[in-house]
């Protein structure tokens, strides 16, 4: 994915806020214009998502509005681009830029609804089944990038821990279960992992059976981020052997809510998918319970 669909991204998400935070102070672009003095052609190119602020702009605007503290200082970031996380900001040089802002929006947004073909979602899996799958699927990187992303994996689930924390959605094929990925031990820690995972009460775990036969989640996996502001638009995010890229389009993501309700329907319940997990853990050699 080019630099320029995440900065187009970016700008799309930074005009939903200025607007937002003029209608709620009820002013008019004019009114604006007049109190700030940027002109009113250029209010509306950033409002209509053709243009990125400059910063004194952006400050004149934020204080016009009457935005403050950590809502500002959000903004600001989401301007720059820079990762609101900190603990990403080491690897930015190292990591992908596309990857770089999946984990960006990812930690922005306040409900994740994924579905998984193949594996464990990386918000789920364990640190020796982070290494096998990465590991395995990136067979010419040297052993400092595995680590690396290792790392970035690892450090990614801050969100499911923090004060408030992300609400994830998980819809998984029934193969990414029974794969044997890094072996029997490390796949045993792995299961009894999202066992307990399942039942904290932001995270919902559903399995879908073999026996359901062809599903709309078999063309791929896909992650749909909802953001916290309903003025902040959802992105969903595709990643492919063909290359990873984020889709806004209306269409687009209608088309993928759509697939995720009808994978929804078909998985089985929460309750039912956990029984499923508990079981494939059991007949790996674990005993004990899950809590």
């Amino acid at each position: 994915m080019a630099k320029s669909q995440i900065a187009t991204i970016r700008v799309r998400r930074l005009a939903s806020e200025l607007v937002r935070f003029r209608e709620r102070k009820r002013l008019s672009i004019k009114a604006v214009a007049d109190a700030t003095g940027v002109n009113e052609v250029t209010l509306r190119r950033i409002e209509a998502r053709q243009a990125r602020p400059q910063k004194r702009t952006l400050i004149a605007l934020l204080d016009a509005y009457s935005v403050h503290g950590d809502e500002r200082e959000k903004i600001v970031a989401l301007a720059r681009g820079a990762q609101e996380q900190g603990w990403i900001r080491p690897y930015d040089a190292e990591l992908p830029d596309e990857y770089n802002a999946f984990i960006q929006f990812e930690s922005e947004a306040s409900e994740l609804r994924k579905y998984e073909s193949l594996f464990v979602p990386g918000l789920l899996q364990t640190e020796d089944y982070a290494r096998a799958v990465i590991g395995g699927t990136l067979r010419a990187a040297p052993s400092s990038e595995v680590e690396l992303r290792v790392r970035a994996r690892m450090e990614r689930q801050s969100i499911l821990t923090r004060e408030k924390p992300v609400s994830l959605r998980v819809v998984m094929d029934e193969a990414a279960l029974r794969r044997l990925v890094g072996g029997a031990e490390v796949m045993r820690a792995q299961l009894d992992h999202l066992a307990k995972m399942s039942m904290e009460p932001h995270i919902q775990v559903q399995v879908i059976p073999f026996t359901v036969g062809v599903h709309p989640g078999m063309p791929g996996s896909f992650v749909l981020m909802n953001f916290a502001r309903s003025a902040e638009p959802e992105i969903v995010w595709v990643d492919s052997h063909v290359g990873d890229m984020f889709l806004e389009n209306p269409v687009e993501i209608a088309r993928f809510t759509t697939a995720f309700d009808e994978l929804i329907a078909q998985a089985s319940s929460p309750a039912e998918s956990l029984a499923m997990i508990t079981t494939l853990r059991d007949r790996l050699g674990i005993s004990g319970g899950t809590g």
